[in-house]
């Protein structure tokens, strides 16, 4: 490619939702050029918690997080952290997430989800198989734990949600809770069995072996930092932080918790926030975790991954500017110690990584509202790996001009 090269569609972002739209592409016969400025999944799709979290249809704002806020922000390390400093700025956001846990937007929001949730399913097995990556895929289900009799009670609403959708469940306690997961805290009393929850072997590893796949069908990958895109008659001038401008014929972003400031300039003023989410990944043998276990009251989830054990979530809005506090690394670690007695926490490598979110927990997936030849693929917050494979699908739907495999009006750019 020269430097005044016309490409027919550029992916600015190599993070999953980027490198599956490409595969997606690419399988389509269509020519594809994806941009990051690091490398294929190196930045949030490398540290993310691995899980296939298809029966997650709950939006955040009903997950009963707007009545723990109070209790949540009282410790700064707790489940979720906003720096003071960083709480004027993120006000807006916060009552657009407050409007989405009304009543009357529960119905059509959990609707949305649990049709996103149904496509991700089916494409992503399909590509796994078409991409020769079903090999890495676990299905062991996931073990939602309770400490009191009150927080497995607090829960049941959200699981008879998912009923209406044919989601598998069972509530385990005694025995059956403790074949399920050994050597687990007496503290926990209760527990809920997903059986169609899956992970992967390693989501770094996976994203590279679908990227594998993509090149190998034609996809090409630049690196390079995109400092501006603008319409530029039919085409979109891509302009790389280096000089270099690239013209698109059809642009798709798909930057993770930078996308907004990109569709900026496409009239697109998205309310997208950052969770900054943090980890420690320690070593395989440091406990035998049998499926990944999720501590809902805590924040954070812990699941055995082909390269080590990972203990990570929480959620610190705190925007993109500020240095990772890794005391929130550390306080779910101490956690971890206490919930699993015998674990071994040396050696662990601390993470922070950036999960594009939205208050209405729905990812913008369409057309810019003034350019019809861009499109958006951000916005997943926790779900990015899990809905990586519908997006990519319906990027090539709308690429192609076919008609979306799924409605997407409730995922417009536009619906803010």
């Amino acid at each position: 490619m020269n430097s005044a090269a016309t490409e027919d569609i550029v992916i600015v972002g190599a993070g999953i939702v980027g490198i599956c739209a490409a595969a997606f592409l690419a399988e389509a016969g269509r020519s594809v050029t994806v941009i990051d400025r690091t490398g294929i999944c190196e930045e949030t799709s490398s540290g993310n918690a691995a899980a296939f979290a298809f029966s997650d249809v709950l939006p955040l704002a009903h997950k009963g997080m707007i009545r723990q806020l109070p209790k949540w922000l009282a410790d700064p390390l707790g489940p979720l952290s906003i720096p003071p400093a960083y709480l004027p700025k993120l006000l807006p956001w916060l009552w657009r997430f407050w409007r989405a846990g009304s009543a009357e937007r529960y119905e059509g929001a959990l609707a949305a989800q649990a049709s996103l949730m149904k496509l991700a399913e089916a494409e992503w097995m399909g590509l796994m198989d078409r991409s020769g990556t079903r090999k890495m895929l676990r299905e062991d289900g996931s073990l939602e734990l309770y400490e009191s009799e009150a927080e497995f009670s607090a829960s049941l609403p959200g699981w008879a949600a998912r009923d209406r959708f044919g989601i598998k469940y069972s509530h385990v306690a005694g025995d059956e809770l403790a074949a399920l997961q050994p050597g687990l805290s007496p503290r926990f009393v209760r527990a809920t069995f997903a059986p169609s929850w899956k992970t992967v072997a390693d989501p770094k590893l996976l994203g590279k072996a679908v990227w594998a796949y993509a090149e190998s069908r034609g996809a090409q990958f630049l690196q390079g930092d995109v400092g501006l895109v603008v319409r530029s008659r039919d085409k979109v001038a891509v302009q790389l932080r280096s000089g270099r401008t690239i013209m698109a014929r059809r642009l798709v972003v798909a930057a993770g918790a930078w996308s907004h400031l990109l569709a900026r300039h496409f009239g697109d003023r998205i309310p997208l926030e950052t969770e900054r989410g943090y980890n420690t990944t320690l070593s395989k043998t440091a406990f035998d975790v049998k499926r990944q276990l999720i501590f809902s009251g805590h924040g954070f989830v812990i699941t055995p991954l082909e390269t080590g054990l990972r203990i990570g979530g929480a959620v610190e809005l705190g925007g993109l500017a500020r240095a990772p506090n890794y005391d929130r690394s550390k306080a779910m670690l101490e956690k971890a110690k206490k919930f699993l007695p015998g674990l071994d926490p040396s050696g662990g490598r601390e993470w922070m990584g950036y999960r594009p979110s939205l208050p209405d927990s729905l990812p913008v997936v369409g057309a810019a509202a003034a350019v019809p030849n861009v499109f958006y693929a951000f916005g997943h917050g926790h779900l990015g790996l899990t809905q990586a494979a519908a997006t990519g699908r319906l990027i090539r739907d709308m690429v192609l001009g076919q008609t979306p495999a799924i409605d997407l009006k409730p995922f417009s750019a536009q619906r803010f």
